[in-house]
């Protein structure tokens, strides 16, 4: 039995195809795009677009749909991710090789796992400060931050209107009030 050549980042690279990524050492195609995840996607880049800017509080390059090389067999690509200018100071551009200090993943159906159990655990194994996986069709947060070697839920909601205070402070980013309504696209 032969041993399964595993792809690289060149093999990667070389891809005509677009809205793909590197997972496990294979060429994987990413989900089809749907207005639920979109919607939140630009919710949550509104709400801190203002640590991007030079006149706000700033600090982060933020960028969606970013692919970050962790390894030869390892290049995801991030719903969104974040670098602190402090260890990125000038303007990143291609596949990032730099650590992100924060990743986000919106669930698709269908890829639940790849979000809340690949990327977890490549990301806990790296080094990633915070990662936060979004639910859109069960409406909820959950935030990690990585404490030691390991990661702790350090915010969660379940996001109802009735009962889910609107403006929250999320790890890494607790100098913001998020509103969580208009992350969820709640009208």
């Amino acid at each position: 039995m032969e041993a399964k050549k595993l792809d690289t980042i060149d093999d990667l690279s070389r891809c005509a195809e677009e809205r793909v990524e590197l997972i496990n050492g294979e060429i994987v195609k990413r989900p089809m795009a749907r207005s639920d995840h979109a919607l939140i996607q630009s919710g949550i880049s509104d709400e801190v677009a203002v640590l991007k800017r030079k006149d706000g509080p700033g600090g982060w390059w933020i960028m969606p749909e970013i692919s970050v090389k962790y390894s030869e067999t390892q290049c995801p690509s991030h719903d969104l991710a974040g670098w602190r200018r402090e260890r990125v100071p000038r303007r990143p551009s291609g596949i990032m090789a730099v650590l992100p200090d924060w990743v986000c993943e919106i669930t698709s159906p269908g890829h639940e796992r790849k979000d809340m159990f690949h990327h977890f655990m490549l990301l806990q194994r790296t080094g990633v400060p915070y990662y936060w996986i979004i639910s859109p069709e069960d409406k909820t947060l959950i935030a990690y931050r990585l404490v030691d070697t390991t990661y702790q839920v350090s915010f969660s909601v379940e996001y109802d209107v009735a009962t889910v205070p609107e403006k929250v402070r999320i790890p890494p980013f607790e100098a913001l009030e998020m509103d969580l309504a208009y992350i969820f696209g709640k009208e």
